[in-house]
C-alpha cells in the first residue's frame, strides 16, 4: 500500500472521538469508526445481529475498513474508535495506538455522559471499568495517556505516525 493507516483504539472514555475531531481539524484523514463503520453483529461472522444492541457486538465492516486503507487517495489515514473484531483486520494498519487513562479520570469522564450515551448508566460504567481494569477488547499497541489536554494528546499521536 501507497499510503500508512493507523488504528487510534482504546476503552471507553479514553478519548477517541475527541482525538478524531481533532485529527481532522489539522488536516489529517481520520475515520470516525464508531460512527462511519460500525454495526451490530458478530465479531466472528460479520453478520448482523438484529435486535441485540451490546458491547460485544459492536464490530466494523471489515470490508469497508479494507477499501478505505488500501485507497491511495492520502498518505495517511487514521482509523479512530472501537470494535470488537479488530482481529479481522488488525493486518492493514501499519501501528495500533492505544489510548489509555487513568480510573480516576475516567470516571470523571463517565460521570459526565448523558443516560442514552454507552456509559451512561451506573450498569454500562461498571462494565466500562471493568473493562479498562482488565484491557481485555483492545489490542496490544502504542500506549499514550490521555489524561492531559487534548492538543498535547494529538500532538502525541502525531509524533508517533510522523516518526
Amino acid at each position: 500500500m501507497a499510503k500508512r493507516n493507523y488504528l487510534v483504539e482504546g476503552g471507553s472514555g479514553t478519548g477517541k472521538s475527541s482525538v478524531c475531531r481533532e485529527l481532522r481539524k489539522r488536516g489529517y484523514k481520520a475515520i470516525d469508526g464508531d460512527n462511519e463503520l460500525a454495526y451490530q453483529g458478530d465479531p466472528e461472522t460479520g453478520k448482523r445481529t438484529e435486535g441485540v444492541s451490546c458491547h460485544e457486538h459492536h464490530i466494523w465492516d471489515v470490508d469497508r475498513v479494507r477499501e478505505i486503507a488500501a485507497s491511495k487517495a492520502e498518505e495517511i489515514a487514521l482509523f479512530c474508535g472501537g470494535s470488537r473484531n479488530f482481529n479481522k483486520f488488525l493486518d492493514i494498519f501499519d501501528k495500533v495506538i492505544v489510548l489509555d487513562v487513568d480510573t480516576e479520570t475516567l470516571k470523571q469522564r463517565l460521570a459526565g455522559r448523558a443516560a442514552d450515551d454507552w456509559g451512561g448508566n451506573e450498569e454500562e460504567k461498571e462494565k466500562i471499568l471493568r473493562l479498562h481494569a482488565t484491557k481485555e477488547d483492545i489490542p496490544k499497541g502504542m500506549v499514550i495517556d490521555t489524561a492531559r489536554p487534548l492538543n498535547e494528546v494529538v500532538d502525541a499521536i502525531v509524533k508517533c505516525i510522523e516518526a
